[in-house]
This record gives structure tokens, C-alpha cells and sequence, in this order.
């Protein structure tokens, strides 16, 4: 990460506000649209201000219509525009799915090149406070399976702007998943304009004894599972993919050679997701010749519970990526760190968006 204003620490819902205030600065066919954007609350803070800035002719909310207003905004970017479209869940992506997959997507091909689709959509993952089955969905291995959309998911405030820019700046569609959970947690972000590259993954902490790939809000997790499993002796490499799609899976492989072992934590369920995905890269790999371990974490397999207790289960955690990590590196340990070992500052500060 940049070490410029080092002393600057910005929240994750800041960041994203910065990222899209910037990007509108330096384009004038930047929009940004969505339910209830120019509310008070302005999505939790991240588009708080943006209509006294830049006017309600270039920020305003939109009827509850996922399918037309993702129409309007394919059709603003074919004709040259630049829209920001904000979801404020991933669950709801699937009331506009045509209008992605069969539009947005190929138009680019469909038309010969002579159309581009400049579209950025913000979406929003959920978790915590009892959301339950229609409202707390990670979907972004769905979107990722289609060639001409590009999918990135910001682990931290730092990536949060850099990638909106870049995204904005990009001439195709653009899916940004956020978590909710993340929108409190800080990281220093330089003031001036800056992107971070697609299809490049980030190595968050470096290690020899097994390779830990986290997803989205997984990167906090893992690292508080890799400081316990410090304490035991193990040395877990961890790697942030930063963008789904595309996906740079050689960073991935060249950790795995290096540790042998390769535990990936999404934040979504297991079967034909993301995680799915890079087991099959690193099965296939050139530069791998040993044999690797590999297991994978996510939602269990059945629908989210709306119960703190239940919701405690179906999600990964610092305890259960610990535990799946020592078993990994040693299938004869039965280490396991206490619940309050793996207490986590930014789901304790968590107080949801009411």
C-alpha cells in the first residue's frame, strides 16, 4: 500500500465517498444513482455530501426498480456517460441480472467494439444483526463466470478508493462488492486521486508453513487467525486477491509452492464459488509440482439464519480458519483458541446501519 500521507487514516465508507467525489471531479460525465443516495444517511456515509457538491442533476436516488434502472444507467454509459449505480445489497443484483449479464456485459462484443459500457455498480454485502436469508448473500462468484464484467472486492479503505477510481476510469463493467461490516474499519489513504490495478493480488503477510487466501471481509479475519497461529509456531502467508475478476491466481501459486498447504476463506458458500475456482488454478498449475493440501471455508451450506448464535456458525471465523490452518499444517493438533482470543475490534464496533 502507498506510503504517502501516512499519518491520514480514513474509514472504509470514507474512502469509498473520497473514491467517487474524486472520480466526478475529474470527469463531468460521472454520475452517481441509486436508492436513496441523497438521503442523510447517504448509504451509511459513503455517498454523504455528494449532492451538495455536485447537484441533484448528478446525484439523485431512484425508484425501487433494480431491473430499469440498471437499464438507465447501460444506456447512459453506451451514450457516453459514466454512472455510478448503487445497490445497497448484492442480494437485489438478481432483479437486474439480464440487464448485466446480456447487456452490460456483451455489448461491447455484440457490437463489434464500437460500443462501451463505462459502468461501475456498487453493491453491498451483508452480515451481523440478523439479516437473514435474502439479505446477507456474497454473489459475486455468479458474475464473475461472465466474460465482459469485471468483479473486485476491497478488503480495505485504502483499496476501497483506489479501485472506484479505477473502475470509473475503466470502459467496461464494473461490479464493486463492499461489506458492510468492513465500512468502519480504517487504513491511511492518500488525499490525491490514485487506482489500484485490476487482476494484481496483494500479499498481506508473508509466511513459509501454509498459504491463506481471503476474500473480501476474510482478509481481517485471517489475519487475526494468522496472529494466533503465530503464537503456536506457524507462519501463515496471507494473500488478498483484491479483484475477483480478472483474477491473478500466479501470485497464488507461487505462495502455494513455497508453503505446500493452501487454505482459501470466502466470503460466499463453497459449491462452484470463487474458492472453487482457485482450487482448480492451483490443481492445474505449472509451477507447482508438489502435492498440495488444500481446504476451503465459507457459508455453510444452507441459507443464512437470522439468529446471532446460529449466524455465529454459518459464517468463517478467526477460530474456525485457525483451526482449519493448525490441521492443516498438523492433522494430529487439537489446538484451539478461545473465543476471546478471536474477538475482532470492527465486529465488536459494529452497530448496524439503524
Amino acid at each position: 500500500m502507498s506510503t504517502l500521507d501516512n499519518n491520514r487514516l480514513l474509514k472504509y465508507y470514507e474512502a469509498v465517498n473520497e473514491g467517487c467525489e474524486q472520480a466526478m471531479q475529474e470527469d463531468d460525465s460521472v454520475f452517481l444513482m441509486g436508492l436513496d443516495v441523497d438521503d442523510h444517511k447517504g448509504i451509511q456515509g459513503s455517498t454523504l455530501g455528494l449532492v451538495d457538491k455536485f447537484g441533484p442533476e448528478r446525484v439523485f436516488t431512484t425508484p425501487l426498480s433494480e431491473d430499469a434502472m440498471t437499464g438507465v444507467a447501460i444506456g447512459a454509459a453506451m451514450a457516453g456517460q459514466r454512472p455510478i449505480h448503487v445497490h445497497i445489497r448484492m442480494d437485489f443484483l438478481m432483479l437486474c441480472m439480464n440487464q448485466l449479464v446480456n447487456i452490460a456485459a456483451k455489448s461491447h462484443y455484440m457490437y463489434g467494439g464500437t460500443v462501451q459500457v463505462p459502468l461501475v455498480v456498487r453493491t453491498i454485502v451483508g452480515k451481523s444483526w440478523g439479516q437473514g436469508a435474502q439479505h446477507s448473500q456474497g454473489l459475486h462468484s455468479m458474475f464473475a463466470h461472465i466474460p465482459g464484467l469485471k468483479i473486485v472486492a476491497p478488503s480495505n479503505a485504502y483499496d476501497a478508493k483506489g479501485l472506484m477510481i479505477q473502475a470509473v476510469r475503466d470502459n467496461n463493467p464494473v461490479i464493486v462488492m463492499e461489506h458492510r461490516l468492513l465500512y468502519g474499519t480504517e487504513a491511511y489513504v492518500p488525499k490525491e486521486p490514485y487506482s489500484v490495478e485490476f487482476g494484481k493480488s496483494r500479499v498481506i503477510k508473508n509466511g513459509n508453513d501454509i498459504t491463506i487466501v481471503a476474500i473480501s471481509s476474510m482478509v481481517a479475519e485471517a489475519i487475526k487467525a494468522a496472529e494466533l497461529l503465530a503464537e503456536q509456531g506457524m507462519n501463515a502467508e496471507i494473500i488478498d486477491p483484491v479483484t475477483i475478476s480478472p483474477l491473478d491466481s500466479t501470485t497464488i501459486e507461487k505462495s502455494v509452492k513455497k508453503t505446500g498447504r493452501l487454505l482459501i476463506v470466502d466470503n460466499a458458500w463453497l459449491n462452484c464459488g470463487i474458492s472453487a475456482e482457485i482450487s482448480a488454478r492451483v490443481a492445474e498449475s505449472d509451477i507447482i509440482t508438489q502435492k498440495v493440501k488444500i481446504r476451503r471455508l465459507g457459508f455453510a451450506a444452507t441459507t443464512c439464519p437470522t439468529t446471532p448464535s446460529l449466524e455465529n456458525v454459518f459464517y468463517p471465523s478467526p477460530k474456525s480458519i485457525a483451526i482449519a490452518a493448525s490441521l492443516l499444517c498438523d492433522p494430529s493438533n487439537t489446538w484451539e483458541p478461545t473465543e476471546q482470543q478471536c474477538e475482532l475490534a470492527y465486529q465488536k464496533n459494529f452497530k448496524g446501519p439503524f
